[in-house]
């Protein structure tokens, strides 16, 4: 299998940490993929020109994340980062989709913040910015269910945050949110995110 990437894709970093925390790694390559570059072939794999995708050893594209980390879940015989059934695989849904928010609300604020002066939307910026907090406010609202054994929504939620602490550095987000910050800084030693950290000066 290849696997489509870009190094500073947060949502790929979320494929990468799913695969080292259910031991699937080894299975796939990575293809260096950059979506913004004219001549990328890349929407011959995803159509809707995104990373990551995860091309199967049939020629079979699966994108997007939540989808391509399922399917490595679904490839072995350890812990499973995705619940069978219960309560317990819908609160692990619903982290996914909320650091999954958190991530689209903090790129879709970053691209609109560098577009020309006079064509950027304050209002558009204002409105992703106060998604991200919403979002970090509920992530420390649900400490509890963000602990334990490993789940796809701690996977997503840490690598969320550490989306937040590489493209919005100047804004402290821990300050108020300490409960959140220690969880966080408990993540950052694991060897799925340090093995994952995107390239400096990116």
């Amino acid at each position: 299998m290849q696997l489509c990437y870009s190094a500073t894709s947060p949502y790929v970093r979320k494929v990468l940490m799913t695969a080292l925390e259910t031991g699937t790694r080894a299975l796939f390559d990575t293809i260096p993929t950059s979506p913004w570059e004219a001549s990328t072939d890349l929407a011959e794999t995803n159509p809707l020109c995104k990373v990551p995708a995860l091309i199967l050893d049939s020629g079979v594209a699966l994108f997007d994340s939540p989808v391509i980390c399922e399917y490595l879940d679904s490839l072995h015989s350890g812990h499973r980062i995705f619940p069978d059934t219960g309560i317990q695989r819908f609160m692990a849904l619903r982290l996914q989709a909320l650091g999954d928010g958190i991530m689209d609300a903090a790129i879709l604020r970053r691209l609109e913040s560098a577009r020309p002066a006079a064509m950027r939307s304050q209002d558009w910026i204002s409105r992703q910015r106060l998604a991200m907090q919403r979002g970090l406010d509920d992530l420390q609202n649900n400490l509890d269910s963000l602990g334990g054994e490993p789940h796809i929504g701690s996977v997503t939620a840490a690598c969320a945050l550490a989306y937040l602490d590489f493209r919005y550095a100047d804004e402290p987000w821990r300050s108020d949110r300490e409960a959140l910050s220690e969880w966080h800084q408990e993540w950052l030693q694991r060897p799925s995110m340090v093995a994952t950290q995107p390239p400096d000066g990116a």
